[in-house]
């Protein structure tokens, strides 16, 4: 589409006076530069010289006294070297180019990605201080008036303080697209190289806006990059990746890009405040301002960077001046450094079209997009489908997760919350638990409460601690609200065997300090053919010499809100039947005690997790049963319509305190069992059980 800009300057100066330019690449985004010579050459504003490509434009395409050139080389060599060269050729040659064009005097249009490594990058960036001129890179978001009119709004603290930001773009690109040259899709070519991936060219501009909105512009305003780059094309390249950065400053900002989406949408960048959030569609300068008063829209003009460089006066004048690439060029480096993309297994990736008109669709990729953005997750962190069982990193280390398995079934997997975002309160999970036939029972990271981690022990107001994630709930707001007080919890220690699994556990606050210590048991075993149990006992002490008050929303206030302590997400289920020994429904057993709760229903395939070994797109029957902890009568607390969740709350009503030598102690056991099972099945497999205790 064609971008507003603008309207350009006028000029009384004579021709001769004009600023002389010339393209080299005609083709390609080439043809685009060309549109734009034409609007600002007919408007005065500059004078068109000459063009430069091995396949020269059609005849027509340009006005008479334009010269047309195989090379920059050759275009030099016959005199009169232009005052601005524009640079729209293969990412491998952008540098060889440049530094051309900067040794004969010029000022430089330079197309992104401004160049293929960090070495390149210092060499250009060297040469064009050596030589005075100025460089322009072509990411022409940052010409967007919309880019200052956030950084007011974020400043004046109408969304808050920011908690992250994200960048995303869901794309689509045919097989034509990857076959339309030499270079397309390639990492590098003939050995030299060409880092053309959906985050270093595709969706560039995705991640040069986020960085830039993050504050992040030199090599010095990034702290880390990590890289989790995927392809589902028959290249060398990532065609979907999620890149996470971390800045000086401690803003994290995650890019969750594809270019194999069902149907192409407005990519975006999101800021997140504790009050509200931004919402920044790059490519049509539109935002959308979300606040506790409500929403708004807003359209902003955009300034041409051609028009910019032409009037500026010292690169301060820039918009997209080279040296506050520096942020990005440390993102395609850590792209070009890290290890060649995983291919997506094609269970996971549907073709639509024909020919060269055909174009991937990576399963369920627009919520995994959303999910990743959300909870600043890798595509690995989320466990997404077409991820294996090791977890890469940004150096390309793996870290195999241990498994709990049953009859030789691996059944579950457990984290350790390292790699979990602050606000989500970090802390060990199970995550997914499965059938034995394979069917996902848990969730992690979904997109309505991107804190809910699987099966485990969360505690949303630990002395003033939230250790569950996400807002917290105050007696005095009446409401939940953001505030900097997540802790994590550290895992110490860890012995683990064949049925069971032994933890030391350290509760930290914001702070540093450990407020709990826990020892934490996990025990597995079959049940039966068709169903296993998890069995989970924890016991909390106090780490400070004094009680540790455990609440919860509910015990500050807010009624039937009183989670806290066991807590299972589970996946998306359809016809679910939640019901105990005395009641049915969600209403009926919220808040009730009862020896067990149970839960079943058709766990959906896909995004949620609910797909069977070998058998991906098909939803499958399966039963939950929770039993009630032997040491304390505490109440059931059931989410069904809002989200699907069970847990058993130590604070329903009022705190309950971790005292020194009088810990709490509690023991959850689960039956997970394929199939539906009725009240009298459920009788019968608890009877079978021994006493937990």
């Amino acid at each position: 589409m064609t971008l507003p800009v603008t309207a350009p300057h006028t000029s009384s100066a004579t021709h001769n006076q004009l600023p002389r330019v010339a393209l080299v690449g005609v083709h390609g985004f080439g043809e685009r530069h060309l549109e734009n010579l034409h609007r600002l050459n007919s408007a005065g504003v500059l004078e068109l010289v000459a063009v430069a490509d091995p396949q020269p434009p059609a005849q027509g395409q340009l006005p008479p006294d334009v010269g047309v050139y195989s090379s920059l080389d050759e275009l030099l060599a016959a005199g009169n070297a232009p005052d601005v060269v524009i640079i729209s050729t293969p990412i491998q040659t952008h540098a060889p180019i440049a530094l051309a064009a900067l040794r004969a005097g010029a000022n430089l249009y330079l197309e992104k990605p401004p160049v293929a490594s960090m070495a390149q990058y210092e060499s250009v960036l060297a040469a064009s201080a050596s030589a005075g001129r100025m460089v322009q890179v072509g990411f022409q978001s940052l010409g967007s008036h919309a880019l200052p009119a956030i950084e007011k709004l974020v400043a004046s603290g109408e969304i808050g303080e920011v908690r992250g930001i994200s960048a995303t773009g869901q794309w689509l690109r045919t097989k034509r697209y990857f076959t339309r040259s030499r270079w397309a899709g390639k990492r590098s070519l003939n050995g030299t190289d060409v880092v053309d991936g959906v985050a270093t060219n595709a969706l560039a501009h995705a991640v040069a806006t986020g960085l830039r909105l993050a504050g992040a512009r030199t090599l010095a305003d990034v702290d880390l990059v990590e890289t989790d780059l995927y392809r589902a094309n028959d290249t060398e390249s990532d065609d979907t990746s999620v890149i996470r950065v971390r800045t000086a400053t401690g803003t994290v900002l995650t890019c969750a890009l594809t270019l194999c989406a069902p149907v192409q949408s407005a990519p975006s960048v999101t800021i997140y405040g504790t009050l509200g959030q931004i919402r920044l569609s790059y490519t049509e300068d539109k935002v959308e301002i979300t606040t506790p008063d409500g929403i708004r829209n807003e359209a902003f003009g955009r300034t041409d960077l051609l028009e910019n460089l032409l009037s500026a006066r010292t690169e301060q004048d820039l918009l997209s001046p080279l040296s506050e690439t520096g942020a990005y060029m440390s993102v395609l480096e850590a792209v070009r450094t890290s290890d060649a993309p995983r291919l997506i297994h094609p269970d996971h990736v549907t073709w639509l079209g024909e020919g060269d008109d055909a174009h991937a669709v990576v399963q369920d990729v627009e919520s995994w997009i959303r999910r990743a953005a959300l909870g600043q997750a890798t595509f690995a962190e989320l466990g997404t489908p077409w991820v294996s069982k090791t977890e890469a990193g940004q150096t390309g280390a793996t870290a195999v997760k241990p498994e709990l398995k049953v009859n030789g079934i691996s059944v579950a997997t457990m984290h350790d919350g390292s790699r979990i975002r602050p606000t989500s309160s970090p802390r060990p999970y199970v995550h997914p638990v499965r059938t034995l036939a394979g069917t996902v029972v848990s969730d992690h990271i979904p997109e309505d409460h991107v804190w809910h981690l699987g099966a485990g022990v969360a505690i949303q107001d630990v002395d003033g601690v939230n250790f569950w994630g996400g807002r917290t709930y105050t007696r005095d707001a009446g409401a939940y609200v953001w505030r900097k007080d997540h802790g994590r919890v550290l895992v110490e220690s860890a012995e683990h065997r064949d049925g069971q699994r032994d933890e030391l556990l350290s509760w930290v606050g914001p702070n540093g300090k450990p407020l709990l210590r826990e020892q934490r048991e996990w025990r597995w075993a079959a049940v039966g053919n068709s169903a296993w149990q998890l069995t989970l006992d924890f016991t909390l002490e106090s780490a400070t010499g004094r009680p540790v008050l455990l609440g919860s929303p509910g015990s500050n206030g807010r009624a039937q809100g009183g989670y806290g302590g066991f807590f299972w997400r589970l996946p998306r289920v359809s016809d679910a039947t939640i019901w105990t020994p005395g009641a049915r429904g969600e209403d009926a057993v919220h808040g009730s005690v009862a020896p067990w709760l149970a839960w079943s229903g058709t766990f959906d395939a896909g995004t949620g997790g609910g797909v069977a070994a070998g058998d991906p797109g098909l939803g499958h029957p399966a039963t939950l049963v929770f039993l009630a902890s032997p040491q304390a009568p505490d109440p059931w607390f059931v989410r069904h319509s809002g989200y699907p969740g069970v847990g058993l709350s130590l604070a329903w009503e009022s705190p309950v305190a971790a005292e020194p030598g009088r810990p709490v102690h509690r023991t959850v056991r689960v039956l997970i069992a394929d199939g539906f099972l009725a009240t009298q099945d459920i009788e019968q497999l608890i009877s079978t059980q021994g006493d937990p205790a």
